[in-house]
């Protein structure tokens, strides 16, 4: 597809924390960007209402919402590793329940009884919260991403075989915009949750299994490293003082150690999976695409390989939103839930529209047409995304034309 096929002539813009974040990486840091204005990824069923940002892309489908079943109930981990679907779909769905989580409370509103009451963000308030949800016979839970100040509610729930999903909160104000609601309290948004859950009926993302989520939390670990590996050579550069010198060179050591060891649980976790080890081989065969971003790749977007590129390009933010309105055509932008895949590809498409002969055209064409740099790479990146999209679906690896 041609530039004008999905820019419309535009050019548009990459989120500029994408951007900063991206660029303080090296060589295809795995990047793990908070965006709970955007929904999240998180060990829980995630909720997404957004409209297509193209009128040719079609919207992603999704299983039903899934609830965690411990296999140790006494392990936290265990909360997390087995999923069932949802029981009954949302003309069943009589009893909904919001919760507006804080970092030391949650507070409940049960729809449509009415009832409200709250109880403490911890293991024994919400041990209470399940036995009162139950007592309720809840069909359905739904809580705000607050960055990650959910995460323990969302495991216990689940592991009570609770369904449970996390909402976006920007969609949820707009929402409560829309209807005129502007006075803002705990208790009323728990109750706004409720009410915005029942009204839209959003389409609901499954649980990821356990392997996906220890290798997740692996990238992320390695990515916060590598963030501060950035930061204190940044004060390496900056620093006078002999002592202070030889203090960041120690924290810096012991910070490199640390990566190497990341990576060497890295190299453990992909070498106990034949489907990972195979899939890794897959995306690394196309130039530009190191071990980093396939391994980010693999944790953040398991979809791959299962959805055709329109589905995967908007799944991954890489579906240009118009803004027009009669004469007047303003520019484009992207953005979305899988920011940390948006970061490595931009780094990937940076090194492919180098040395990768099929991109680096493909970028050169869109700058020869007068599009914008900033717009080619973004391309390149959707591009890259589409191709690696059908060679794990084809199970073939990248071939020179």
């Amino acid at each position: 597809m041609g530039a004008g096929g999905f820019f419309g002539g535009e050019g548009f813009a990459l989120c500029t924390s994408d951007m900063l974040l991206a660029f303080m990486g090296v060589a295809h840091p795995p990047c793990n960007f908070p965006s709970p204005s955007f929904g999240c990824v998180l060990p829980c069923a995630v909720a997404d209402v957004r409209p297509k940002p193209l009128r040719d892309t079609k919207p992603v489908a999704e299983p039903g919402c899934a609830s965690a079943v411990p296999s140790n109930p006494n392990s936290r981990q265990g909360r997390l590793r087995v999923q069932s679907p949802l029981r009954q779909g949302w003309d069943k769905m009589d009893i909904i329940v919001g919760i507006d989580v804080s970092k030391d409370r949650l507070d409940v509103a049960v729809s449509p009884s009415g009832a409200s009451f709250c109880v403490g963000n911890d293991d024994s308030g919400i041990e209470e919260l399940a036995r009162r949800l139950k007592a309720e016979k809840a069909d359905l839970v739904a809580l705000e991403a607050t960055g990650g100040f959910e995460t323990l509610a969302v495991a216990e729930l689940a592991a009570c075989d609770i369904c449970v999903i996390v909402v976006n909160p920007a969609q949820v104000r707009a929402y409560a915009n829309a209807i005129g609601r502007r006075a803002k309290t705990d208790a009323i948004d728990a109750a706004l949750i409720a009410a915005f859950v029942t009204a839209t009926k959003p389409q609901i993302r499954p649980l990821r299994d356990a392997q996906t989520q220890a290798l997740s939390a692996l990238v992320d670990r390695r990515r916060q490293i590598v963030q501060m590996i950035v930061a204190e050579e940044n004060r390496l550069r900056m620093a006078l003082e002999k002592t202070t010198r030889k203090s960041i060179k120690r924290l810096l050591d012991a910070l490199r150690r640390e990566m190497e060891s990341i990576d060497a649980d890295l190299d453990d976790h992909i070498r106990k999976s034949p489907l990972w080890r195979v899939r890794e081989a897959l995306l690394t065969s196309v130039p530009g695409v190191g071990r980093a971003t396939a391994r980010t790749l693999l944790a953040e977007m398991p979809e791959l390989g299962s959805l055709d590129r329109r589905q995967i390009a908007s799944l991954a933010g890489l579906a240009p939103w118009t803004r027009q309105s009669g004469k007047w055509k303003g520019k484009s932008f992207i953005g979305g839930v899988r920011s940390k895949v948006r970061a490595v590809l931009f780094m990937a498409a940076l090194v492919a529209s180098r040395h990768n002969p099929f991109l680096k055209a493909f970028r050169d064409r869109l700058v020869a047409s007068g599009k914008p740099k900033i717009v080619a790479i973004v391309a390149t990146m959707r591009k890259l995304l589409t191709i690696l999209n059908a060679i794990i679906r084809e199970n073939k690896p990248w071939q020179n034309a």
